[in-house]
C-alpha cells in the first residue's frame, strides 16, 4: 500500500489507478468530507494544471458549487417525471423522485460522495468530476463535470468517469 503526503491534495492512498484522500466540500448548505481522486500514476507524478485544476476548485468553491447545484435542479425538474413514472407507486415516488420547489429541496435528495481530478488531455483543460449519489437513481448516480471552473454537464456519473 502506497501512502504519501502531498502538499495540495493531503494525505493519498494509491488504489485502483487512483490517489484517494478526503477533501471537504459546502453544497445545499451542508459541509461534506468526500473521497478526492486523484487520477495519476502510481508514481504519484501530478501535473501543473491537475494542481491548478484543484487548487482554483478550493478557492471559486462557493461560485462553483452554486452553479451546480443550480444545474442538478434543472436537470432534476426536466427528468423527475419520468423517474417517478418508473417507480409507478404514488408513495414511493414521494420518497424518491418528489416534486420540489427550489434547490435547498435537492439537500434530502443528492448526496456529494466523490471529487476526482482528471488526467490532463491533449486540450490542457483544467478538469473536475464531481460524483453525487441521488436518491431518484442509485445505480447511476449524479455526474457533474467541471472544465476551466466551469461547470459543462450534470448527468448520469459517467460523463465524468
Amino acid at each position: 500500500m502506497t501512502i504519501i503526503n502531498d502538499d495540495l491534495f493531503g494525505k493519498l492512498e494509491y488504489k485502483n489507478d487512483f490517489w484517494r484522500g478526503k477533501t471537504t466540500i459546502r453544497m445545499f448548505d451542508l459541509e461534506k468530507e468526500i473521497i478526492l481522486s486523484v487520477d495519476a500514476q502510481e508514481s504519484a507524478d501530478f501535473s501543473n494544471v491537475q494542481r491548478e485544476a484543484f487548487l482554483n476548485f478550493i478557492q471559486d468553491m462557493k461560485n462553483i458549487i452554486n452553479e451546480a447545484e443550480k444545474q442538478v435542479y434543472d436537470y432534476y425538474i426536466e427528468n423527475y417525471e419520468e423517474y417517478r413514472e418508473m417507480l409507478g407507486n404514488n408513495s414511493e415516488a414521494d420518497n424518491f423522485a418528489p416534486k420540489i420547489d427550489s434547490i435547498s429541496d435537492l439537500k434530502r435528495l443528492v448526496k456529494p460522495t466523490e471529487l476526482i481530478v482528471r488526467r490532463v488531455r491533449k486540450n490542457g483543460k483544467r478538469r473536475l468530476g464531481l460524483l453525487c449519489d441521488v436518491s431518484w437513481d442509485i445505480e447511476n448516480g449524479l455526474g457533474i463535470k467541471i472544465e476551466e471552473e466551469i461547470v459543462e454537464e450534470v448527468g448520469y456519473q459517467d460523463i465524468v468517469l
